[in-house]
């Protein structure tokens, strides 16, 4: 019934009715306490109107019930909400493990998605029903915000830094995609769809455009081009540090410090290497600051992902055992 009444979008995700039963639980709170304060101030209004003009009020010296019972129920209400929003608000930020990864840049105006198998679109993502879907999400230029009405899911997305959000569709169909975030002129034409399918018919979208390969192997591609390869070398015998098993693993640091290399530790590494220097090795790799796009970011990520160490080895910290003596230690990341 409310699919048909423009202020509700369908409910498409697996969180939008959770999200919906909290909003109509705030606002019938709202809307009751509302009522509630006009018939209160009507019927004193009348009640207690002055009579006559020499009419003195009776003094009023209070009731320490009233107060109690005035003070416990808004608290009860208060703490309600806080409890149900903020279970509401963990569930919406924990991502499944089971979760598949797409990338999201947003630039002005349009956003730009890349699939782990290399699929790439602009302005609209295909997903597959019934799988979770976390999104990593950063921006070219200004401030964006990626919004789903359907899914009841919106989360800014910032230059410079990477954001994530998760989604798990329920339905096939088309859904709207809006920037809610003022970004420019244009920002009314930065929009988009989100089209959720059938597994079997997401396999086969995702089949119908192989050329380019996965977004590790054009990371790898750019890897190469790049000269990363001559540093970065698997065993470990060059400049820099290896790659290999790095991703999501702690990184000891110069300063003493201890970092996990997700995402953000990547790109930071890629575009100013001096932030965070591994010890035992020395700053001297360059910034590809400007040289790289977000996608080719992405993609080297995507690459470092898929650098998993060899079977029955153990990836451990990044750091001193990994400087091979009579080397030239180098930066710590790309």
């Amino acid at each position: 019934m409310l699919e048909n009444f423009p202020l509700f979008p369908t409910q498409a995700s697996t969180i939008a009715g959770e999200v919906d039963l909290l909003f109509f639980f705030l606002i019938a709170v709202a809307s009751f306490f509302t009522g509630l304060i006009f018939l209160m101030v009507t019927v004193f209004a009348i009640r207690y109107r002055r009579r006559a003009s020499d009419e003195i009020p009776k003094p009023n010296l209070g009731s320490l019930r009233l107060e109690l019972i005035w003070t416990a129920i808004p608290l009860l209400i208060a703490m309600t909400i806080f409890g149900w929003s903020a279970s509401l608000y963990f569930k919406m930020a924990r991502v499944p493990d089971d979760a598949m990864d797409i990338y999201v840049v947003g630039r002005q105006w349009m956003w730009k998605f890349q699939h782990p198998e290399g699929n790439r679109e602009i302005n609209d993502l295909h997903v597959p029903v019934g799988r979770p879907v976390r999104l990593i999400m950063t921006s070219e230029d200004v401030i964006h915000s990626f919004y789903v009405p359907a899914f009841r899911m919106k989360m800014d997305v910032l230059p410079g830094r990477y954001h994530t959000t998760w989604f798990e569709a329920t339905k096939p169909g088309r859904y709207h995609l809006f920037c809610a975030e003022y970004c420019g002129t244009q920002h009314s034409g930065m929009v988009g769809s989100v089209i959720a399918m059938e597994p079997r018919d997401y396999e086969a979208w995702l089949a119908g455009d192989t050329s380019g390969g996965s977004m590790a192997a054009r990371g790898g591609k750019l890897f190469n081009q790049l000269g990363c390869v001559t540093c970065h070398v698997p065993d470990g015998s060059g400049r820099c540090p290896t790659l290999v098993g790095l991703f999501g693993n702690p990184v000891q640091l110069i300063t003493g410090e201890q970092v996990v290399a997700d995402e953000a530790y990547i790109r930071e590494s890629i575009l100013q290497p001096n932030a965070k220097i591994v010890s035992a090795y020395q700053p001297i790799m360059p910034t590809y600051q400007g040289q790289v796009s977000e996608e080719g970011i992405l993609q080297l990520i995507a690459y470092v992902k898929s650098l998993a160490p060899a079977s029955g080895e153990t990836p451990g910290t990044v750091g001193p055992a990994q400087a091979t003596p009579g080397t030239n230690p180098a930066s710590s990341s790309q």
